[in-house]
């Protein structure tokens, strides 16, 4: 399968301020608009760059990517991970022929998908989109058509499109999905029916339910962006300087990582305090079963000791975490 490269860009509110940088986000407040990069289901952060709030997403993006993939061949250096196939899924403000050009020409050892969400523009006028209804129809039995509920249809199928950058040729895989809906999700009958336009470039050839399927996981990243403001209290930065902030967001993101590794070693075993299988643990829970955790220290014979309660839940947990990091 395919190692997911989740990017996207996260606004930080950090309104009533005058610190450096802080403008005005498509999110409607003021602060900035960090983009956040994270490799594999587990969410490991590669890449946390923070920038200007009134900066488009797809600004200076291919930089962001020459880092992202920097990193990701010097852990394959490493063989922290396999050299599996990579995905990298991107929302709509990045669908720009630049981005998917790169892509194609990145020079990587990697097998190298991508799926970006298709930014209709134009095309999301009630013309077009009526267009696009009556072409689909027009199709036969290349669309797939699907009724969720009474009064809601939906058409999916696949276009290839030739593509030019640079001078350059490129044929890239659409996958559209049109909804029609005449009656609302309670039944009402509307007065004119409601056209819905949606669509992914990839390079993938699994079938187009697939496709939507593995973007729509996409949106996992919307936890890892909660854990680092929230659960990390990184929302609000704490520096007049804008260099001072890029520091504090850049050790948060490491500091996410270690604890997102302590969580994996420590509270997914049968012994783990927390009970309830998961494939990960969020950040919060991390922080509660085995950071804020009391014990007393001692020393004897001039060697460190931590004492635990008789019976503490999180012992088993907290050594074998212990004894993975310990040296010697």
């Amino acid at each position: 399968g395919h190692i997911p490269l989740d990017i996207d860009v996260t606004p930080h509110d950090n309104s009533n301020t005058k610190k450096e940088h802080v403008s005005y986000t498509y999110k409607g407040m003021d602060g900035y608009a960090p983009i956040a990069s994270y490799l594999g289901q587990e969410g490991w952060t590669i890449g946390y760059e923070l920038r200007a709030g009134s900066q488009h997403s797809q600004c200076e993006f291919t930089y962001t990517l020459e880092r992202n993939f920097e990193a990701i061949h010097r852990i394959m250096k490493e063989r922290l991970i396999s050299e599996q196939a990579l995905l990298v899924r991107l929302d709509s403000g990045h669908d720009a022929a630049e981005t998917r050009a790169w892509l194609y020409e990145l020079d990587t050892p990697l097998l190298l998908d991508h799926i970006i969400k298709w930014n209709p523009r134009k095309e999301a006028s009630d013309e077009n989109k009526q267009k696009w209804y009556e072409y689909a129809q027009d199709l036969g039995h290349h669309v797939q058509w699907s009724k969720p509920r009474a009064g809601k249809e939906m058409a999916t199928f696949s276009i290839y499109a030739d593509e030019k950058y640079n001078g350059k040729s490129y044929t890239t895989r659409r996958v559209i999905q049109i909804t029609r809906r005449s009656t609302d999700k309670e039944g009402q009958d509307l007065l004119f029916p409601e056209l819905e336009i949606e669509g992914w470039w990839t390079t993938l050839e699994h079938n187009d339910q697939e496709i939507i399927a593995l973007y729509c996981d996409h949106a996992t990243s919307e936890q890892f962006h909660s854990e680092i403001k929230s659960d990390l209290d990184l929302e609000r930065l704490p520096s007049q300087s804008f260099d001072g902030n890029d520091l504090v967001l850049s050790m948060g993101a490491m500091t996410y990582n270690i604890l997102k590794w302590i969580g994996l070693a420590g509270l997914m075993g049968e012994d783990s305090p927390v009970r309830h299988s998961a494939k990960r643990r969020r950040i919060r829970t991390v922080l509660q079963e085995l950071i804020y955790v009391g014990a007393q220290y001692l020393e004897k014979s001039r060697y460190p000791f931590l004492r635990f309660g008789k019976g503490s839940p999180v012992f088993i947990a907290f050594q074998r975490v212990y004894q993975q990091l310990a040296y010697g």
